[in-house]
């Protein structure tokens, strides 16, 4: 009875180890970052059950970009313009929505400017570099005012957090930030000018598009779709719970290392209004739409070579 016993219970485990190894979930994590307030919250009301999930520490997207290329993680938050550069150069990354919150154009309270156009000749700060997709929509979106802001302005880039310094200091007449550090400056008494959520709909989009999102390997998905499905439900839920509940933020207040209240509501209200609410099909056909205009006003070195939005950009679910 014994030996039977044993070697049942060997046969069950050898079933029963694959399957829970296929949940695990390495995700990858700033440890300042948004996504760190929503794996707190997973946790804590035990979202990951039945799901190993495992964060993988990371200094910035840069290197969790690389953790993903190099196998080190299995998930990251990127921007689709990343995985859609990638599978144009035969990578097989794709993207499920994650956030709609990108940044905006901050200009003093007291400050004349009501138009993009009305920064012509004004000193402005750039976070995110010279392709960044933020930048590059509000240059479109600009045009449209009649200003070409790179010959129309005097610009200066720069690190995200030293450029929201300088404005607040009054070296700069306006900055183009991300959008946490936005919320932190309306804080401080700046407004927006213009986001570039705004900027998107100027461009012609029926709504603002989830340009950042989370990030895997097509062969996660096919070695792992349970595993991948658990973790995005997970999300989901999270993101629910975020958008309802004040005492949630309250709990999660020190990891959001923010100054103050006012900086800690308005990171608060930014966040919730970032979480998509649309259909993926939508996001897909509205980033397919941007990307166009991106690639001609970026250029391959911004998309890479395709000049359209690759189909399989998008992980439309399961069934997918």
């Amino acid at each position: 009875m014994f030996r039977r016993l044993f070697l049942c219970t060997g046969f069950c485990l050898a079933v029963a180890l694959p399957a829970l190894a296929g949940d695990t979930v390495r995700v990858a994590v700033q440890a300042a970052g948004t996504l760190a307030w929503e794996i707190d919250v997973i946790r804590q009301h035990k979202l990951d059950a039945g799901l190993d999930l495992k964060i993988v520490e990371q200094a910035g997207p840069e290197a969790g970009r690389i953790a993903l290329k190099g196998g080190a993680a299995d998930v990251i938050v990127s921007d689709w313009l990343f995985v859609a550069r990638e599978r144009s150069l035969g990578g097989t990354l794709k993207f499920a929505p994650y956030s709609t919150s990108v940044g905006a154009v901050m200009v003093p309270k007291d400050s004349p400017a009501k138009t993009l156009a009305d920064l012509r000749g004004k000193k402005l700060g750039v976070a995110g570099g010279a392709i960044d997709k933020g930048w590059l929509l509000i240059q479109a979106a600009a045009k449209l005012d009649g200003i070409d802001l790179k010959k129309d302005t005097t610009l200066a880039f720069g690190a995200p957090p030293l450029l929201m310094e300088k404005a607040l200091q009054g070296e700069l007449d306006a900055n183009l930030n991300f959008w946490n550090l936005c919320a932190r400056m309306e804080a401080r008494g700046f407004r927006r000018l213009v986001s570039v959520e705004e900027a998107e709909q100027k461009l012609g989009l029926a709504a603002p598009n989830a340009l950042i999102g989370y990030v895997f390997d097509e062969s996660f998905v096919k070695d792992s779709p349970q595993a991948l499905e658990k973790f995005l439900a997970a999300a989901r839920e999270a993101k629910k719970i975020l958008a309802a509940s004040d005492a949630e933020w309250e709990r999660i207040r020190p990891l959001m290392k923010v100054e103050d209240d006012a900086s800690f509501t308005a990171t608060r209200a930014r966040y919730r209004e970032g979480i998509p609410s649309r259909p993926v099909v939508e996001e897909a056909a509205d980033a397919a739409k941007l990307y166009k205009l991106l690639h001609e006003v970026g250029g391959a070195g911004l998309t890479g070579p395709a000049g359209e939005l690759d189909a399989g950009v998008y992980y439309m679910g399961a069934a997918q």
